[in-house]
């Protein structure tokens, strides 16, 4: 999750007219002292039951799957990366560029 605070500015539009919600099992104190720690701009939900994950797919097994999801203003899933590959440089420019279809003309 560093990658998107580090890149938060590139890859969300500095946070206009886009929301970032990291899901994870983690409870949800564990996850409040994280985004705290790492000063985060990033929201997070607890899903320890996995039912957000399932609905999505993300699961597999007991573990959840990194995946990603970029979805419009209208709630269309406009992108999926499943998984979302955190190490490659590539996955970060295609994640830019579904965000930026989804944001106003200018």
């Amino acid at each position: 999750m560093e990658a998107y605070r580090d890149q938060y500015a590139k890859l969300f539009n500095n946070g206009r007219n886009v929301v970032v919600l990291g899901v994870s099992v983690d409870p949800d104190t564990t996850l409040a002292a994280w985004a705290r720690d790492q000063q985060t701009p990033i929201l997070y939900g607890s899903d320890p039951d996995q039912h957000v994950g399932k609905l999505y797919g993300s699961v597999s097994g007991t573990s959840d799957n990194r995946s990603l999801f970029v979805i419009d203003p209208s709630g269309r899933i406009v992108k999926r990366m499943l998984p979302f590959n955190v190490l490659a440089q590539t996955a970060y420019d295609e994640l830019e560029a579904a965000v930026r279809q989804t944001l106003p003309a200018k």
